[in-house]
């Protein structure tokens, strides 16, 4: 229905039936925070959450855009005159990916979108990266340009950098364009070698909570880029090409070196030893030991407000009460300063965490948190 209610408005807005209907999923990322662009080790699954978007080909140079998210006419743009900055509406994501296309050589000569999503803007689910994604593989099958996954993501990710100026990482596209139904995307960023990882609560008898605080944050603004730059300063004082390269058995070593720099201590610490725990989750759930992972989702939740300094009140409250509760482990996701955390429960007591998370955001006179069960869902794919 969803799919083809979107395929119906296209044809409302533009008067023709669009030649095909795709979906991207945003995401949530078990462990492995701000690992990516520190040539590191993430472990992202795809959400059932997704943008749909109907879309045909144009030969006039025209881009026009639409979201029933937003509203109003379609947004018309002039291919010729895509550059970076010149858009800081929603519609510079989807613009930015046909920049990037068109710069990487690919003859594009216009099109027709319409959007939807079910992805919560602003949570840490990565709401841009499915839009990007979903623009970009329905052009690619359009225009048969016979691009691979990792590549489109690639892509993506240079829209997002260069055209709408938010300095993220790769995982965000890769895990939209590559996660598969029941398992989690272990991804080495360096290289973008994949491993799809079985990841079945259910069978557990578990469940993994998204608590969304409703609490905003923005990648462009300027405390996710001063991380980025600090990280690339400890890899420059260290003489490494990147964190990743600084094995955890030397961590403390390496700290050492790092004299006064107060700060980039604190960045390196977290890296190294996130890229750690990524290694530790993936040797567990291989062996079939989903419920040991949860004190290293807790950890790695300790480290990001204590070292990278990125949490806020609200996540640490539903981290808190979700372990007071029962929770096997919690922890914040996404870039931080708001957002959303998660929280590994067994299934008996999803309600009891639940209840308790709002009560706890109740007191404190929080907005109320939304809370939703994550199932590890396919990644981007062709509907219609």
């Amino acid at each position: 229905m969803g799919a083809e209610s979107v395929r119906e408005r296209f044809a409302e807005l533009y008067g023709a039936e669009p030649e095909g209907v795709w979906a991207a999923p945003g995401r949530v990322n078990l462990i492995g925070e701000h690992t990516d662009y520190n040539d590191g080790f993430v472990m992202p699954f795809a959400l059932p959450h997704q943008v749909t978007a109907a879309v045909s080909r144009r030969t006039d140079g025209v881009l026009r855009l639409h979201s029933a998210d937003v509203g109003g006419d379609p947004v018309e743009l002039a291919l010729d005159t895509l550059e970076p900055g010149s858009d800081m509406d929603w519609t510079a994501y989807p613009a930015g990916v046909v920049w990037a296309l068109r710069e990487a050589g690919h003859e594009l000569t216009g099109a027709d979108i319409h959007l939807s999503s079910t992805v919560p803007t602003g949570a840490g689910l990565s709401s841009s990266a499915a839009l990007e994604i979903v623009v970009a593989l329905a052009l690619n099958d359009l225009h048969e340009l016979g691009l691979p996954r990792w590549r489109l993501a690639r892509l993506c990710q240079r829209a997002e950098n260069v055209y709408v100026g938010a300095p993220t990482g790769i995982m965000d596209q890769t895990a939209s364009a590559c996660c598969e139904e029941g398992h989690a995307l272990f991804l080495d960023t360096r290289d973008l070698s994949q491993r799809q990882i079985p990841f079945d609560l259910a069978a557990e008898g578990l469940r993994l909570l998204v608590i969304d605080t409703q609490v905003k944050h923005a990648h462009s603004n300027g405390e996710y880029g001063k991380r980025r730059a600090g990280c690339e300063k400890g890899a420059a004082l260290l003489g490494v090409d990147a964190l990743r390269d600084v094995a955890y058995e030397d961590l403390d070593t390496s700290l050492a070196a790092l004299g006064d720099e107060d700060e980039v201590r604190r960045l390196v610490r977290h890296i190294v030893a996130e890229n750690h725990r990524v290694e530790r989750v993936v040797e567990l759930l291989t062996a079939g030991g989903v419920r040991e992972i949860g004190p290293l989702l807790t950890e790695g939740h300790a480290s990001l407000r204590d070292d990278f300094r990125i949490s806020c009140p609200e996540l640490d409250l539903a981290v808190d009460t979700s372990l007071s509760t029962g929770a096997l482990g919690a922890r914040m996701t996404g870039g931080g300063f708001g957002g959303s955390a998660i929280a590994l429960v067994e299934a008996g007591g999803v309600d009891t965490v639940t209840k308790a998370v709002q009560e706890a955001f109740t007191v404190a006179d929080y907005t109320m948190p939304r809370i939703f069960e994550a199932t590890p869902s396919p990644g981007a794919r062709r509907l219609i």
